[in-house]
Order: C-alpha cells, then sequence, then structure tokens
C-alpha cells in the first residue's frame, strides 16, 4: 500500500474516533483552541507592528510554539516545510537548507530572508545563512512570522522572494525552570534548560542547549569523481557511499526585559560539521566545519516623544567565524589521473561582524492614517579570510580550469590576495515610510518606499502598495504589489583567483515586481479558508556567464517569469479534533532559454490531523507530497522523482509528575525523497535525504 493512502487510512481513523467526543460549540471553544496551538490571530512581520492576521497587508502565515510541539518537530526545517508555498531543499554543500518560496530556486537560496527576532542572519559572503548551518533546534521558538511575496519596503536587501522571522522565548512564554531531554534516531541526543522569571523588576528569560548527532547516512550512488574516473580511467570515487551529515552543537540565549528596554544576547556553536554530499560533488568523509555566532541586540520601544508619537530605537550586533577545522576533501585521493595521491583538499575561512542601528517614529495623530518613518544604519564587514589549500588552478592554455598539486601535496595557507577573497566591507543607508490610511469604512490602504544607499553599488528604492477590503464580518480581500531586490554578495562581487569564475565588481542588485491577490474566508465557526494567487518578474538575475577561454564571471543576465496559487483551509470538525491541509502550484519560466526554471515543486499538498483523543493525551499526523520537479535548460536528466512523505507524533502530559513526553516518527513509510541536484555539482541522481527516524522527547517543569 502506498504511504499517501496509509496515512489517509490513519486519519479516517483518527476522524471516526473522534466522533462521539464531538459537541455542539461552546462559547469558550476559541479560547480553548488558542491554548492548544497559540496566537495564531495577529502577525507583526508584514508592517512592522502587530495587528490582525487577517487583516494584516501581505499572505502571512503564523506558526506558534504550540504549533510546533503538537507537530513533534524539532528543527526550523521541519516547521517551515509545513508552510504554504514553501518548499525546503538542500544543496550539496553540507545540506545546507534551501527554503524555497514560491518556486523561486538558486543553489544558496540567498532570495529569502530570516531574521533573528527582527535582525538578518545574512552573511555577506554567500549571502544566504552561511555554508555551515547545521541546523536551528526550536525548543526556545515562540513564534515564527512568514510572509511569502516582497518585502524589501520594509526590510531591505533579500525581502525578496518572502521573509521569516523567528522569535525566541522571552520571560512570559516560559515560565520557571524547564528541563528537556531527547534522543533518536542516528544516534541523536539534545539537552536543554529554559527558564522564565522575574528578578525583582527585571522580567528574564535564558535558554541553554547541547546536542550532538551522527546524522544520517543515506548512500550517493555517484558523485563528480565518478564522471572523472570515466575521464581518467582511474577508479578513485568513494561512490557509492554515504553523506556525511553530523555535527556537535550549543546554544545559549539570554533576554532581560526592564520597562520599554529589551535586551537580547546569543551564541551559537556548530563543531564537527559533516560537508553532506561533498563541496565539489564529490563525497567527503574527512572534511569537518566549525561555525560560531554571537548576537546581541537591545531596543527600546514606544517611548511617547508627543500624543500620539512615538520613538523605537534599536541596535544589533553580529559576529560570525565560519572555518573548516579540518580541510575540505574537494576530490578524493587518486584524482585527476592520481595527480593527487593523498587527495586534493582545501579550506576557505571568514570572518565577518554586522553592526546595525535603526530608529522609527509611530504618528497616530492624523485621522484615518498610521504613518511609520524610519531611518537605519548597516555597517557590513568581512574582516578576515584565509584560505589553506594542497593545489592551485591553471590559468592559461589548453588545461585552463584544471587543478595542478602543489610541491608535495602539502596544504599551505596562501598570502590574502593570492587566496579567494579579500577582506570586503559594505555600509548601507537608508530611510522608509509607510502609511496605512482608513480610505473608507473597511478599506484600508498600506503604502510604502524604502530607499537603500549601499556603499558598493549605490542605490535602490523599492515601494509596495496593498489594499484590504473587509467585504463582510466573514470575508476579506486583498490585492499587494510590491519590488524588491536581492543585494549582491561577496563572493559575487569579489572572487579572485579563480579562473574558472570571476566575480564582478560591477554587478546590480536581483529585482523582482510581485502582484499577489488573496481572499480569507469564514466558513462559520469552524471553517476557515484562504486563498492566494501570484505573478512575478524577475530581473537583473545574478548568473555565471562565459567570457571566453574557459572562463566565466558573474553578471545581471536575464528574466524569469512565474506565476502560481495557493489553497489553505482549516477545520475544527470537533473541540478535539482539527484538521488543516494546503495545496500550492506554481510555474516559472526563464525567459531566456524559454523552459521550465527548473529544480522546485510545480505542485505541494500537504494535510496535518491534530486529536487530542483522552485527557493530556494527543496524536498529530502528517502528510506532505512534492511533485514536479524539472530540470533547467541544458539539464539532460529525467525530473526529479516525486515523493509522498509522512510524519506521526504522539505526546502527553504527566501534569501530576511535571513530565510530558513525546514520541515522533517521520517520514514513518520510509520513502525514497531526493533533493535535486544541479548538474553542476556532478551528482547524477540527486540528493537523498533521510528515511525512517524516531525520537523520543521528555521535558520537566518545576
Amino acid at each position: 500500500m502506498r504511504p499517501f493512502f496509509r496515512l489517509v487510512i490513519l486519519g479516517g481513523l483518527c476522524w471516526t474516533a473522534a466522533q462521539p467526543a464531538a459537541l455542539a460549540q461552546a462559547p469558550s471553544e476559541e479560547d480553548e483552541l488558542a491554548q492548544v496551538y497559540g496566537d495564531k490571530t495577529t502577525v507583526s512581520i508584514a508592517t512592522g507592528a502587530a495587528q490582525s492576521l487577517r487583516r494584516a497587508p501581505a499572505v502571512a502565515t503564523v506558526i506558534t510554539a504550540q504549533d510546533i510541539a503538537m507537530m513533534g518537530a524539532t528543527d526550523l526545517d521541519q516547521v517551515l516545510a509545513t508552510v504554504p508555498g514553501i518548499h525546503v531543499g538542500r544543496n550539496n554543500q553540507g545540506y545546507n537548507p534551501l527554503y524555497i518560496v514560491r518556486g523561486i530556486y538558486s543553489e544558496f537560496n540567498a532570495q529569502t530572508l530570516v531574521l533573528y527576532n527582527g535582525v538578518p542572519m545574512t552573511t555577506m559572503f554567500i549571502g544566504n545563512r552561511g555554508t555551515i548551518w547545521a541546523g536551528m533546534p526550536v525548543a526556545n521558538i515562540a513564534r515564527i512570522e512568514v510572509i511569502r511575496g516582497p518585502g524589501s519596503a520594509l526590510y531591505g536587501a533579500d525581502a525578496y522572494a518572502g521573509v521569516i522571522n523567528i522569535v525566541t522565548k522571552g520571560p512570559a512564554d516560559t515560565e520557571g525552570l524547564e528541563l528537556g531531554l531527547r534522543a533518536g534516531s542516528f544516534a541523536s541526543r539534545d539537552a536543554w534548560l529554559q527558564y522564565g522569571g522575574e528578578l525583582g523588576p527585571l522580567a528574564v528569560a535564558a535558554y541553554l542547549r547541547a546536542g550532538r548527532t551522527d546524522g544520517f547516512k543515506e548512500l550517493v550512488q555517484a558523485d563528480a569523481q565518478t564522471g572523472l574516473d570515466g575521464l581518467f580511467g582511474t577508479n578513485a570515487s568513494l561512490a557509492p557511499g554515504p553523506v556525511n551529515t553530523g555535527h556537535d552543537a550549543v546554544d545559549a540565549h539570554v533576554e532581560g526585559n526592564y520597562g520599554k528596554l529589551r535586551l537580547r544576547a546569543g551564541y551559537t556553536l556548530r563543531d564537527e560539521v559533516g560537508t553532506g554530499a561533498g563541496a565539489g560533488g564529490a563525497l567527503d568523509p574527512v572534511g569537518k566545519g566549525r561555525n560560531q555566532r554571537w548576537n546581541a541586540s537591545v531596543s527600546l520601544s514606544e517611548v511617547a516623544l508627543a500624543p500620539q508619537l512615538l520613538l523605537n530605537l534599536n541596535a544589533s550586533y553580529f559576529q560570525l567565524i565560519n572555518q573548516f577545522t579540518k580541510p575540505l576533501q574537494v576530490f578524493p585521493p587518486g584524482s585527476f589521473g592520481g595527480s593527487f595521491p593523498q587527495g586534493m583538499f582545501g579550506a576557505p575561512n571568514t570572518w565577518e561582524r554586522q553592526t546595525r542601528v535603526a530608529a522609527v517614529l509611530a504618528y497616530t495623530g492624523w485621522a484615518g492614517h498610521q504613518v511609520r518613518l524610519g531611518v537605519g544604519h548597516d555597517d557590513l564587514d568581512m574582516y578576515r579570510t584565509q584560505e589553506f589549500k594542497n593545489f592551485t588552478i591553471i590559468d592559461s592554455g589548453p588545461a585552463m580550469g584544471l587543478p595542478m598539486p602543489l610541491p608535495g601535496g602539502q596544504l599551505v595557507e596562501f598570502a590574502v590576495d593570492k587566496s579567494f577573497a579579500t577582506p570586503q566591507r559594505r555600509r548601507v543607508s537608508y530611510a522608509y515610510v509607510q502609511d496605512e490610511w482608513s480610505v473608507a469604512q473597511d478599506w484600508t490602504l498600506t503604502a510604502g518606499v524604502r530607499r537603500d544607499n549601499y556603499s558598493d553599488f549605490g542605490a535602490t528604492t523599492n515601494p509596495r502598495l496593498a489594499l484590504v477590503w473587509d467585504a463582510s464580518l466573514d470575508l476579506t480581500v486583498k490585492l499587494l504589489i510590491g519590488r524588491a531586490f536581492r543585494a549582491p554578495s561577496f563572493s559575487e562581487e569579489y572572487s579572485i583567483n579563480n579562473p574558472v569564475i570571476r566575480g564582478n565588481p560591477l554587478l546590480k542588485p536581483e529585482r523582482i515586481s510581485t502582484a499577489e491577490a488573496s481572499i480569507s474566508w469564514q466558513l462559520g465557526a469552524a471553517t476557515h479558508l484562504q486563498a492566494s494567487a501570484f505573478r512575478y518578474t524577475m530581473t537583473d538575475i545574478i548568473r555565471a556567464a562565459s567570457i571566453g577561454g574557459g572562463t566565466s564571471e558573474y553578471t545581471n543576465l536575464g528574466t524569469q517569469r512565474g506565476h502560481g496559487f495557493e489553497l489553505e483551509l482549516v477545520v475544527d470538525v470537533a473541540r478535539n479534533l482539527r484538521l488543516a491541509g494546503h495545496y500550492a502550484y506554481q510555474r516559472a519560466v526563464d525567459e531566456s532559454t524559454d523552459h521550465d526554471a527548473g529544480y522546485a515543486p510545480h505542485q505541494m499538498a500537504f494535510v496535518r490531523a491534530d486529536w487530542h483523543f483522552d485527557k493530556g493525551w494527543a496524536l498529530s499526523g502528517q502528510v506532505k507530497r512534492v511533485a514536479g520537479r524539472m530540470r533547467a535548460a541544458g539539464d539532460a536528466r529525467p525530473p526529479v522523482p516525486d515523493y509522498t512523505s509522512a510524519d506521526l507524533t504522539l505526546r502527553t502530559s504527566l501534569r501530576q509528575s511535571g513530565w510530558d513526553l513525546a514520541v515522533s516518527a517521520r517520514n514513518l513509510f520510509n520513502a525514497d525523497v531526493r533533493e535535486p541536484s544541479l548538474a553542476s555539482t556532478g551528482v547524477p541522481y540527486d540528493l537523498p535525504m533521510a528515511g525512517r527516524s524516531v525520537d523520543v522527547q521528555l521535558v520537566y517543569r518545576f
């Protein structure tokens, strides 16, 4: 029996078993659901201030801590995979996640902005969350807010396909002391402590977690070295062989609130991080990475300067060290016809620090208007680079682009000006204005524009308009248009000493223009339906283009057009049973080839059932179908296989003893899940994902 039908049968059994418990709607039912699923009715990310999710000028989704617990998720990726219109893919380098929103795909996923308590997590070198990621745990997450569509009018760079804001638990979210333990498949284990309380006038929250995993070991059948073996007549490839996805982890976070003043600080360590399917597309059981992140922020909120005039101040600091403590084995021993008897190794390391300051004035003294004026400055500094390797690249002649071993095959630290990139610094100043105008009864027009001035590529201006109409008490209609941009990364602008591909300091930002329409319909007290449709045009896409002699250079090249829709349905069948599902469709075409843009799913379907079948007991099951992943132009491989995966979580709250217990099974029926590899990586049969896994979690609240 196919996995999809198995879960359908399971959902049917849940429904049938719950029917005797179905009761008439009670006055307190909405409050009871809020306790189970948390506050999903408000969102802050759409305008910068809390407002009704239904009336927010964006297509938005809110996931609460209660939601996360019900689905049994242990990592951010598992949560985001349940959001309509989002697919969580992977790239081969460390199996880093790609948060693909509405089909906008790229190798490093720089087009999706991820915020941590409102502060960008973007690293300057690649333009995404970094080349060493290794997951984000969810125990300390209070809520996740997601908007699908452009957000540069408010958030600036990289708020292109969508924006994800992760909000950590504050003093009000954790009462007293909590101890958590988890163990599961792949030799995974975690332990954490959380505390929330008051120390006199100071409200505090703290979180500390340590964990490790060996990672899943799914087999790669052939890799880039397999192709080289065919070319050179060698047998050096390690394929078939397992991917390398293990890591050690430490997470710490502390927050203090004193009146309107909030201080946050955190530290994240990912150590002994495996290289996935290999940085060069060849299996690497040797290389290990380390990523250290420090963050601190201070905010002063809603300081009254005058009647109906409020001031908000924010400042943040972020430091990142990205190192390969055991150099990457780019290709195995015996590669390139035996030229590298010990293997080809490299270790590109980067150090970054980012300082951001911002001020926002909110004025409500103009009848029918809520005006926000914001200014800010970012100092983004990749202050150190370092490269070790045991090879150079031939930069002329018929063998141009091929690696040549250094004498003796020894690993050598190259001078900075001979390495992959030199230190770079970017300064950004910006200002924006936004007005929420009640143009008539039940009609609100949100208009905003932001101008960013970059020290390296100049200025960019990005507007948006959103018209929200409350057609009735149960029906809301939204019409949205906006423009956004993605800033070139330092690697795209300043890569050097690589004759295969060069950086281009003359790059302009990528641009996207999007139009959206959305309907939110409350079909009675127990059923909610939302439908959204979108169309976008991407221009000035940053791609590598040949400049002759076997060399490519990053340039602004090409246009992509896409369209699609999303349908969402939530039904409270009974007070103890909720069904939720969504379906998303998208299609994107690369205008330069008139071919499918490739790699992102054309269709995704998701169904989830949450059943509270006894006092303190709950069962949650979910199934996701991913289909229609085509190849890009020039990639002759067949389409990426479709798949259906299912997860199941059983949890109970043993209130008398203080313990909560949860048992979760992911990919319950062991589906063959694969994420697409790019043709350039040399991994022909795509990236295998984890099979069935089980974990058990215990939480004790003192």
